[in-house]
């Protein structure tokens, strides 16, 4: 496994984690959440400044965490 699959990976699962953490607290919002998935969207395609592959790696794992932590909800 690369590093960039590895950093993947790793944010990956810190931000699920997070996420599911962060929806048993009696002000959870997913509209909040879906916000903050447009922002880093945004976020990620600023590359203008060249952030590297880690860096694209890490922001990837944040992105699909947030898509699935989302449609997870969703389906419930």
């Amino acid at each position: 496994m690369t590093i960039e699959q590895q950093t993947l990976e790793a944010e990956y699962q810190l931000t699920l984690s997070v996420l599911e953490d962060r929806q048993i607290r009696n002000d959870f919002s997913i509209d909040e959440v879906e916000m903050e998935l447009r922002h880093l969207l945004v976020y990620q395609g600023q590359d203008w400044d060249g952030r590297g592959e880690i860096k694209h790696a890490a922001i990837q794992g944040q992105v699909y965490a947030y898509e699935i932590f989302i449609k997870r909800y969703k389906e419930r």
